[in-house]
């Protein structure tokens, strides 16, 4: 279920693998999101991420947060975490959330809180996710950064509201992402993004232009000062991780999650 897991004073952040859910077919098992099918149309009733079944997806989270959240000398009396979402668009809109659960996920590709029980989750299937804490502030937050992102400064902006939060020693977790080995882009695309983070430029394992999206997001949070911890394995490479790279348009998503234990 995890593909990695870290914990600093009350701190913890993870992020899945593909193991351990209830999906079937190409989302095998554990897909945590549902996207529309590629044609835009809502699809048969039911249906999430271009046709996994919608209570598979809620029952996959429901086991995420359950192994991810529960102790095994828990107080049962203590208050049940929340789990806070986003409506991903690629951008750079980063959203505050506390333990209120608003109708519709805000639409931002950052979270940060600074209530502790609130676990932030964010999706991926190439993309990086990156988690941001400080231990001692008890802030966190977790970024959606893909090619668009990256470019938009997603990165900057999510640290930025995090010291505005009362943050000041950050570390970043870089999760599970499609390396710049396998990233292949045209060259023109290459080129506007590494005219903006020079660090993204790459060249795939056989000679054509690629981004290494990693890469630059790095090279971002260190230019903010953040202590970076890279972790995972390429996504287009394992198949124990999601890939829309390498399954298309009816791959799962991944997650990574961070949280301030109560």
């Amino acid at each position: 279920m995890f593909a990695f897991q870290d914990a600093r004073g009350d701190v913890e952040v993870a992020f899945t693998d593909r193991h351990g859910g209830i999906s079937g077919g190409p989302f095998a098992s554990l897909n945590l999101a549902g996207q529309r099918p590629p044609d835009g149309s809502a699809g048969p009733p039911g249906a999430g991420a271009g046709g996994d079944d919608l209570a598979a997806v809620a029952e996959n989270r429901a086991r995420v947060m359950s192994a991810f959240t529960s102790r095994p000398d828990e107080n049962s009396a203590s208050a049940a975490p929340v789990l806070a979402m986003m409506s991903q668009v690629h951008g750079a809109q980063v959203a505050l959330v506390g333990a209120d659960r608003p109708e519709e996920p805000p639409v931002a590709d950052a979270l940060v809180t600074r209530t502790p029980g609130v676990v932030l989750m964010v999706r991926v299937a190439d993309c990086v996710p990156v988690l941001l804490a400080d231990p001692a502030a008890r802030v966190v937050g977790a970024v959606h950064a893909g090619r668009p992102g990256l470019a938009a400064g997603v990165v900057p902006a999510a640290v930025a509201r995090l010291r505005e939060a009362g943050a000041e020693a950050l570390t970043a977790w870089v999760g599970p992402h499609v390396c710049g080995a396998c990233y292949e882009v045209p060259d023109e695309l290459r080129a506007e993004v590494s005219r903006r983070v020079p660090q993204a430029y790459a060249v795939t394992s056989w000679g054509t232009p690629a981004l290494d999206i990693g890469a630059g997001v790095q090279a971002q949070l260190e230019a903010e000062g953040v202590e970076v911890l890279t972790t995972g394995a390429c996504t287009r490479e394992d198949e124990d991780l999601f890939s829309y790279r390498r399954q298309g348009a009816r791959s799962g998503r991944l997650a990574g999650l961070v949280w301030v234990r109560p």
